[in-house]
């Protein structure tokens, strides 16, 4: 496993990036982000310790368009290791 936390203050992004492995998302604030993918642009409201999971492959930008920060921690489900 790689466990990250990610801080995003207001009015930041990721950038356009691929997630290589399996991973959850464990909120540690509320907020919402914005999520920008092939399919267009959608909101994600964050839940403090509401966490959620996708699979290797998802392709998107997220950005914090919010006046609040808003921070979770990533956990990647490395393979083969």
């Amino acid at each position: 496993m790689r466990v990250t936390k990610w801080t995003f203050a207001p009015r930041t992004e990721t950038g356009h990036h691929r997630h290589e492995y399996d991973y959850v998302v464990v909120p540690v604030t509320n907020g919402v982000l914005t999520i920008e993918s092939a399919d267009g642009t959608s909101t994600a409201p964050l839940v403090l310790g509401a966490s959620y999971n996708r699979s290797a492959g998802v392709e998107h930008n997220v950005a914090n368009d919010g006046d609040e920060p808003v921070a979770f921690v990533e956990i990647e489900l490395l393979t083969g290791n």
